[in-house]
């Protein structure tokens, strides 16, 4: 406090540090002037502290400021659940004072008392039986919010988490947090630019304040299975990876997403890479791939809470569709490497592939997104997919599908004939069931049906013989005008080369017209009898297993 005397009729007092400033001055000059004036949960918390601040005890007069703002706070402000977060809320502009005079304590201890009354998810028994129980019904149903909810989202950080704490301690469940933290975190990184990409908008002192906000929300998050949704898990993840906390909130909110995988849409899982410079791919794989990790062990330790009728391979094959049509998403990035991308792709279990459709639907987006790739590169990308699982329909796109390579194309034919031929072997060695007495068909009748369905099967496999035919002639043809454009190197009678290619005459294709023969032989769709005399030579051992 300071004085100057400016001239002989008037004086200036300027006091610095009084808390509440000159409104809260102006009250307690009123009350000691005898000025009516009304006491509110507004105002309460910094005449509380001004009268603290201006010694106005018992010690100077009775029934002082101090006395009657104690008696305010005692029969009315603490009484009502609203009007303590209001006066808490008042107290975080008057530290140290506020805590000195046990203001903000008090309003802690209040909050968590009526919160408890007022919440169902307060219980005295903390049983972990009980604790499962209350989590299978939370799955069952959408979580409450409690009316008291929104009122606490006005405190800061340090409050609030003050409160829940309190709260904790008188019996609040943790899992019952969860909707209080949605409702605080929605409103707190609101105007995060966490769903795209660009340099940050956000100030230095703003980004340091919700950074602090987010790592004391993730601190505060359940341990219970199922207590927060994945859509949220993800939310705050794109926020810490955007604010840059630190690594161990990052790897928390990674697990707590794996646990719950099996509940994940894609959205949730594109997570874009804030790079802010504009090299790195679009989604953040890495993310993804350690988040796939942690599922993979929970699966594999058996960690994972198992819940009434919840079937475990249907999750595992829920999360296998929902990695693949991911996969299939980052394909058409040209910035994700090979490496990430059979890196991620080799993850997925092959248990939860139940086909290999969704694996070639990615494969053929990289593929196409990626032009320029060797056929080494090809090679190893078709290698992901099993070519045995595929349906009808996937082979009959990848068969006509010119960026595969031909050796995976060959592949795919290969095995659709043999479950071709499986079908057809099954078919004729398990007896046909007996008709119906009121539908028994004629013998002549039968036996023409019977030939007709066996040369309905027998067409379908001289169609993918004729397929495999139009794909060697094609390479025969390729190869053809290679060495055409290789034989004029020179035309000079004493070339060793020119007289070796008059000399002797070109060699045919054996392998490819004997493989053609040899297919069609064994279908046999009219019923002539091969010729098998003792001339016949056998084809080359390493030639009686090839695909083609």
């Amino acid at each position: 406090m300071s004085g100057s005397n400016k001239d002989s009729d008037s004086s200036v007092i300027k006091i610095l540090d009084i808390p509440g400033g000159s409104e809260a001055f102006e009250l307690a000059a009123k009350f000691c002037y005898g000025i009516n004036f009304d006491m509110s949960t507004e105002n309460i918390a910094m005449l509380r502290c001004a009268a603290e601040y201006l010694e106005m005890t018992d010690e100077h007069s009775v029934e002082n400021l101090v006395v009657r703002a104690e008696a305010y706070l005692n029969e009315v402000a603490l009484k009502s659940l609203s009007s303590s977060i209001t006066v808490l809320h008042k107290s975080e502009e008057l530290l140290p004072t506020a805590e000195r005079v046990k203001l903000v304590s008090r309003c802690i201890d209040a909050i968590a008392y009526m919160t408890c009354q007022e919440s169902h998810f307060c219980s005295p028994s903390s049983s972990n039986s009980g604790n499962n129980e209350v989590v299978v019904q939370q799955q069952s149903k959408q979580p409450v919010v409690d009316w008291w909810a929104e009122d606490l989202t006005v405190l800061r950080i340090d409050s609030f988490q003050r409160v829940l704490i309190a709260m904790m301690a008188r019996g609040f469940k943790q899992y019952g947090l969860g909707p209080v933290l949605m409702l605080y975190a929605q409103k707190s990184l609101r105007g995060l630019e966490i769903f795209g990409k660009g340099m940050k908008k956000i100030e230095p002192k703003q980004e340091h304040e919700k950074r602090v906000i987010l790592e004391t929300i993730v601190s505060l998050l359940p341990r219970e299975k199922n207590a927060m949704s994945v859509s949220f898990l993800s939310m705050l993840l794109r926020a810490a990876i955007y604010l840059e906390t630190t690594v161990a909130c990052r790897l928390d909110l990674e697990k707590r997403m794996g646990l719950q995988l099996g509940q994940a849409v894609l959205d949730d899982l594109l997570i874009p890479s804030y790079s802010f410079t504009g090299d790195h791919s679009l989604f953040d794989t890495d993310t993804v791939q350690r988040i796939l990790m942690n599922y993979l062990e929970f699966e594999v330790e058996g960690v994972r809470i198992s819940n009434n009728g919840v079937d475990l391979a249907g999750d595992m094959e829920r999360v296998g569709k929902l990695l693949e049509n991911y996969m299939a998403e980052i394909a058409s990035d040209r910035n994700v490497s090979l490496q990430k991308f059979i890196g991620l792709a080799e993850l997925i279990p092959e248990q939860s592939r139940v086909t290999e459709d969704g694996m070639y639907r990615a494969v053929d987006i990289y593929l196409k997104a990626h032009p320029n790739m060797s056929d080494v590169e090809r090679k190893k990308v078709c290698s992901l997919m099993d070519c045995q699982k595929l349906s009808r329909e996937a082979c009959a796109h990848a068969a006509q599908n010119d960026r595969l390579p031909v050796q995976t194309i060959v592949q795919v034919l290969y095995y659709e004939q043999q479950r071709l031929r499986g079908e057809v072997t099954n078919d004729s060695d398990s007896p046909a069931p007996p008709p119906p007495a009121a539908a028994v068909l004629p013998p002549k009748l039968s036996s023409y049906n019977d030939e007709l369905s066996k040369l309905k099967r027998e067409n379908q496999d001289l169609k993918l013989e004729l397929l495999k035919m139009k794909m060697k002639l094609k390479e025969f043809e390729k190869e053809s005008d290679k060495k055409s454009s290789s034989s004029t190197i020179s035309t000079n009678p004493n070339s060793p080369i020119s007289t070796a290619s008059m000399d002797k005459p070109p060699l045919p294709r054996k392998s490819f017209i004997n493989s053609v023969s040899r297919k069609l032989g064994k279908l046999n769709p009219f019923g002539i009898t091969p010729y098998s005399g003792r001339g016949r030579t056998k084809p080359p051992k390493d030639r009686r297993h090839s695909i083609s």
